[in-house]
């Protein structure tokens, strides 16, 4: 039998659309201003925890974030396409309102939590819920079957969290899932026998330290 596998899963610092609460999906966005800050606060933060691998969504907002960190444990970052956010296609970029107006179906089945829905495509084609959830998820086993009894972190987006929030909970897709997921928040995971368990969601007191930025924070960009 395989020994387990401890996975810190971290959402992305702030960016400038996750402040306007504009939807992000594959779009490229970096982080901001305080974005940054989150992250170089979080690297300290885990500056003391064993860490073996660090991985990350190739999107630049995962990246920075995970770079901080892996500085901090003179690691490399694995950068991983499949950690990606959820691709929104058409939609990426616009408020809840904007996609009501617009696309009124489409937003009728997204807070439904309708397990097949896709959004129109855009410049690239979208997902369903289904197809994320089983991608996601899949990422994540991959990372686990790797680093068997190691201690590993994802940095990663908000549908990632979700998905490994809702298979470690038994929250089956159509139904709503209402958890607080804020960025650079910790949450620890354990992969044993082929499945998720959560030990402990939404560690965030660094946020706080966050607003007070490091002496050597200017340093860093």
């Amino acid at each position: 039998m395989n020994q387990p596998t401890d996975i810190l899963i971290i959402r992305h610092g702030q960016t400038a659309w996750n402040k306007l609460k504009r939807l992000q999906g594959h779009s490229d966005i970096p982080l901001n201003e305080e974005g940054r800050l989150q992250a170089v606060t979080l690297a300290e933060i885990l500056r003391h925890e064993p860490l073996d691998a660090i991985f990350s969504s190739d999107l630049q907002r995962a990246y920075q974030t995970a770079y901080e960190i892996a500085k901090s444990h003179n690691l490399p970052v694995h950068t991983d396409k499949s950690l990606r956010e959820r691709c929104y296609g058409i939609c990426e970029g616009m408020l809840a309102e904007e996609i009501k107006k617009a696309y009124p179906k489409s937003y009728e089945a997204w807070y439904a939590a309708d397990p097949d829905h896709f959004f129109p495509d855009g410049e690239r084609k979208t997902e369903s819920p289904r197809q994320f959830h089983y991608r996601a998820l899949e990422a994540i086993r991959n990372v686990a079957s790797r680093h068997c009894g190691e201690r590993v972190a994802i940095i990663t987006h908000f549908g990632v969290l979700e998905t490994a929030y809702r298979a470690a909970q038994n929250i089956p897709l159509g139904t709503r899932c209402k958890m607080p997921v804020l960025n650079t928040s910790i949450n620890r995971f354990r992969w044993r026998d082929g499945r998720l368990e959560l030990l402990a969601w939404g560690e965030a007191s660094h946020l706080e330290e966050a607003r007070k930025p490091p002496v050597d924070y200017y340093k860093h960009f």
